[in-house]
C-alpha cells in the first residue's frame, strides 16, 4: 500500500533506475529535488509512453486525429497538465468552459498521472518498463467558479493513494490563480494479461 496525505502530498524514494517527466516550464518548483543529479531530463509525457494500443484516447490519445491530446507531466510531487481551449470547447454560455470537457480533462490527466506515480512507487524504468493502463472507476468533479474560454486551463494531480490496483488522484482545475473545478478520481490498472 502506498499511502499519501492530500496536505501534503506523497514521498518519492530515490531510485537510480526510474526516469520521471517533469513538467515543460522553466523554473518549475522542486523538479531538481526530485529529479536529482543522475536522471535523465526529458520533456515526453506521460501519455506519449502508451502502447498503441492505448493510444486512441479521445482525451489523451496521440493517435486519434480528433481527439485533445493532453500532454501531463511532473513538476516536484504534483501532475501538470496545461491546456488551452478551442472555441468550439464552449459550454452553455459562449464565454464559458463546457462542463463535459473540464471533467474529460481530469479523467485522462487522473489516468495519466495514476501510470506514471505506478512507476515512480514501483521504482520501475517507464522508458523500458511495459506500460500498465488504468481506467476510471469512479469520477467526481465539483465546479466551483465559470471556466472562462480562451484561457490556459492548468490541471494539477496529486496521488492521494496506490493500493494494489487502485490509484486515486486529486485535482484541480485553475485558469490564472482561479481554482474553477476540483476534482477526484478513482484508477484501476487493467490486468497485465489485458495490456498486450
Amino acid at each position: 500500500m502506498f499511502l499519501a496525505s492530500p496536505s501534503k502530498g506523497y514521498t518519492l524514494k530515490e531510485n537510480p533506475k526510474r526516469r520521471i517527466e517533469p513538467c515543460p516550464k522553466k523554473n518549475s518548483k522542486n523538479v531538481n529535488t526530485i529529479l536529482g543529479k543522475d536522471n535523465h531530463m526529458t520533456m515526453k509525457a506521460f501519455q506519449d509512453y502508451y502502447s498503441e494500443t492505448f493510444a486512441s484516447c479521445f482525451g489523451c490519445g496521440r493517435l486519434n486525429e480528433h481527439g485533445l491530446h493532453i500532454k501531463s507531466y511532473w513538476d516536484g510531487e504534483e501532475s501538470v497538465c496545461r491546456f488551452k481551449p478551442k472555441h468550439y470547447h464552449t459550454g452553455g454560455f459562449p464565454e464559458n468552459v463546457y462542463g463535459g470537457l473540464i471533467a474529460s480533462l481530469m479523467d485522462c490527466h487522473g489516468a495519466g498521472t495514476a501510470y506514471a506515480a505506478t512507476h515512480l512507487k514501483n521504482g520501475s524504468n517507464i522508458d523500458t518498463d511495459p506500460a500498465s493502463r488504468y481506467v476510471t472507476a469512479a469520477l467526481h468533479v465539483d465546479y466551483l467558479a465559470p471556466t472562462p474560454m480562451n484561457e490556459s486551463l492548468e490541471l494539477r494531480g496529486k496521488v492521494k493513494e496506490i493500493r494494489g490496483r487502485k490509484v486515486i488522484v486529486s485535482m484541480t482545475l485553475s485558469v490564472k490563480e482561479t481554482v474553477c473545478a476540483k476534482g477526484e478520481v478513482v484508477m484501476v490498472r487493467i490486468p497485465e494479461a489485458s495490456v498486450s
